[in-house]
């Protein structure tokens, strides 16, 4: 009898908890097509989730920082924010729902006064105005970022996708091969919305917005006014143009003010954000560079290192999935090792992540090797950071120290931290920051001056939320955040 009443308990909590994750998602909803409010869990995306997705993320959070993190709270939370006059904002409803149980010292009235005191400084920032962004180049980055430019295009107020150039002479050919390869990817699965295609504008309609297809081999040549964009954000991803006399060509189309490349730069600012995004003047600098994935993925954490231990030395050594660049079949190849077939071989391939960083960080100068073996998986890469350190350390230390950046602090969107003892590298696939650290993995040597740390990365989807960070940074829409 008494394991009968407890079965009928446990079915009515879950009964209640699943309910109460259903008006969690309405609410969010709510904040983020009517008030462009944007609802995380502790960096998670909660849009579009669905409800055992949103309990699964509560738990996480709840092992993270070792506190309970109840749905039910988190609706008491969502129900005072959606209350507030707030402007557009980013808000991490994992955090908000950690401090109110944390902050018991502050002895908060209620839910609702507990929020207001929060987000008390929401209304002093700037009013932010939509930056129109054009695609240039459409493969893997730029699709991944048109991707999530229109998922997350809510009522417009940051960033806007207007067009897309390419090379081809655009027709309904191209429109339709385009739509195909937006709609479905092997790697990132369905896009969330509707795509149709305009032929008589060169233009597809996504989630009933026009993006405009246009075709150029000389970026000056362009006229985005005729399109009505002006001021606009050009987002660099063809792997055409690298240094500053080329990615200049953009300034010269009529409607573009800034130029941002989605790889290494040479003669501009390589920045990555949340390291050294500070460091350039939005006003000033008209052309940017995103670094690379793999240095998007290791600056983070060596920042941490750096600032909180001292590096002496280190070798890193990436363990990257394999691009286009390589043969699907043996084949030449400027580069021997890529004529090999990529899906069944390792190849070692040369990365410049070690002198890279040393821009992101100049106190690595000189610190630093780096290699990179190409693996045979589609994507999802592995950084192993070698390093050491000038302070004593153990794996308590530095799961300490990194844990709290992943928590608070100007790196919260750049690193994640893994509780997980099982992960491999499709469990990161669609992770939207740059650096998820491997707390299961760190070696700590006997002296404890030598760590090895274990990065993992998706360096197709965390890459592209880096480059949508940086743009919103350079295009100056950032939103008030809390996180």
């Amino acid at each position: 009898m008494g394991n009968n009443i407890s079965y009928e308990r446990e079915l009515a909590f879950q009964a209640d908890r699943r309910k109460a994750t259903t008006e969690f998602i309405k609410i969010t909803s709510d904040l983020w097509y009517d008030k462009s409010i944007e609802i995380v869990l502790f960096k998670n995306q909660i849009i579009d989730r669905n409800v055992s997705d949103i309990i699964q993320l509560h738990e996480y959070a709840g092992e993270f920082v070792q506190k309970p993190i109840s749905i039910f709270d988190s609706v008491e939370i969502l129900r005072a924010i959606n209350d507030l006059d707030l402007p557009p904002s980013k808000l991490d409803i994992g955090k908000l729902t950690y401090e109110y149980h944390s902050d018991n010292d502050q002895n908060f009235a209620d839910v609702k006064t507990f929020v207001i005191d929060k987000l008390k400084n929401a209304n002093d920032t700037e009013v932010v105005h939509p930056k129109d962004v054009i695609l240039y180049g459409f493969g893997r980055i730029g699709r991944v970022l048109a991707r999530e430019l229109l998922v997350k295009t809510g009522k417009g107020n940051q960033l806007r996708l207007r067009a897309i150039v390419t090379n081809d002479m655009v027709d309904e050919g191209v429109l339709e091969k385009s739509a195909s390869l937006l709609r479905t990817d092997s790697v990132h699965g369905k896009l969330m919305g509707t795509i149709d295609i305009d032929v008589n504008r060169n233009s597809l309609i996504i989630n009933g917005t026009t993006v405009y297809f246009l075709s150029a081999e000389n970026p000056a040549a362009l006229d985005y006014t005729k399109y009505g964009i002006s001021d606009a954000l050009v987002i660099d991803n063809s792997g055409v143009f690298r240094n500053k006399a080329d990615l200049e060509m953009h300034l010269k189309s009529k409607g573009v003010s800034k130029v941002m490349l989605t790889a290494p730069g040479k003669e501009i600012p390589n920045i990555v954000h949340g390291v050294n995004h500070l460091d350039h003047d939005p006003e000033t600098n008209k052309i940017f560079a995103a670094a690379s994935c793999t240095t998007n993925a290791i600056a983070p954490i060596l920042k941490v290192i750096e600032d909180s231990l001292g590096i002496i030395k280190g070798h890193l050594e990436t363990i990257h999935a394999y691009t286009n660049d390589q043969n699907l079949i043996d084949n030449a190849h400027e580069k021997y090792r890529r004529e090999r077939t990529a899906t069944l071989n390792m190849a070692i391939s040369a990365t410049d992540a070690g002198d890279a960083v040393s821009k992101i960080i100049p106190s690595l100068k000189g610190k630093l090797t780096s290699n990179a073996i190409r693996v045979p998986i589609s994507n999802g890469s592995l950084a192993i950071l070698n390093l050491e350190v000038r302070n004593k350390t153990s794996l308590d230390g530095i799961n300490t120290i990194l844990k709290k950046y992943a928590l608070e602090g100007d790196l919260v969107e750049q690193i994640k931290y893994s509780l997980k003892k099982e992960m491999v590298s499709s469990d990161i696939n669609g992770t939207s920051a740059p650096a998820i650290y491997d707390s299961k993995a760190t070696i700590i040597s006997p002296n404890e001056k030598n760590v090895v740390l274990y990065i993992w990365y998706d360096n197709e989807y965390g890459y592209s939320h880096q480059v949508i960070r940086l743009a919103k940074h350079m295009a100056k829409v950032r939103r008030f955040t809390y996180n």
